[in-house]
């Protein structure tokens, strides 16, 4: 009983996220640049306007709730239901009327609802959890975060357009924060692992902001909810040893996972004209 309450909340902040990027995204669109080559202008920047702080503090009161789902319940679980935020991210967007919706973005809704019925249904009658990582191996895969987020974005330019690339980059550094969170609650020693969680979603916030800047909120927050699902989803499953079901339960399972990832995908690919849209800025994340 306790996994579907801690999957019942992870549904309630993936809800609240959905809204607060809305209202964010809409406000950061206002500002000067927002970057990490200056992180104390851009905080500064942000925290003077009024509309950022609503949609922020929203965000903040759902890592709270987000904290309470880690409790209850494993980490790829409660990631794969957060996966589901981006089909209301799109409804926000619209104002939720979804015909307002492209044919595109309405199949990404479909999938990632359809991602949480499968979810609910594979783990029916069993109590999966997750287990305490070796230190060295949850350093490695820390660490691997954060090497791929100061990598990706420089390369990912190269495909994508700034908004996306720059929101996968912030969805990496969400990961190393997710992950963080779930090694913290495990209590004792990993607490020393809120030191990388509060890094992780510092470096996380401004780029994001920086991602809002530069495109639609649906590109740089699908796709920052792709890579900030999908990774910590992997980390539940390798580092943490949840592992998969058996039978029919696994193939469930790996379809919800499948269903809500794709619903991101859909929604974070670039459109035509996003490279139009993006702000003249020259400076980066």
């Amino acid at each position: 009983m306790h996994i579907w309450l801690g999957l019942a909340l992870s549904l309630m902040s993936a809800v609240t996220v959905a809204w607060a990027y809305s209202r964010e995204h809409d406000a950061a669109a206002a500002l000067a640049p927002v970057t990490t080559r200056h992180p104390i202008d851009s905080v500064r920047s942000l925290l003077g306007n009024r509309y950022w702080l609503v949609g922020f503090a929203a965000e903040c009161a759902s890592e709270g709730v987000y904290l309470g789902a880690l409790f209850l319940a494993p980490l790829a679980l409660v990631q794969a239901v957060n996966a589901s935020g981006v089909a209301f991210l799109a409804l926000a967007r619209c104002g939720g009327h979804p015909r307002l919706l492209s044919s595109r973005e309405r199949l990404a809704v479909g999938l990632a609802f359809l991602g949480l019925v499968l979810l609910g249904a594979s783990i029916a009658g069993a109590t999966p959890a997750d287990h305490q990582p070796k230190p060295i191996l949850a350093l490695l895969w820390l660490s691997a975060c954060m090497g791929a987020a100061a990598v990706f974005a420089p390369f990912a330019r190269i495909r994508l357009s700034r908004g996306a690339a720059l929101g996968a980059t912030a969805g990496l550094l969400f990961a190393g924060g997710d992950t963080s969170t779930k090694l913290v609650v495990f209590g004792g020693k990993w607490i020393i692992a809120g030191v990388p969680l509060v890094v992780f979603y510092v470096l996380g916030s401004i780029t994001l902001q920086s991602a809002f800047q530069h495109g639609d909120v649906l590109v740089g927050g699908g796709l920052a909810n792709l890579t900030t699902n999908a990774v910590p989803i992997a980390a539940g499953i390798v580092l943490l040893g949840q592992g998969l079901p058996n039978g029919v339960a696994a193939v469930l399972q790996v379809s919800a996972f499948a269903s809500v990832v794709g619903s991101a995908v859909l929604l974070g690919r670039p459109v035509r004209g996003d490279r139009g849209g993006e702000r003249g800025m020259s400076s980066g994340a």
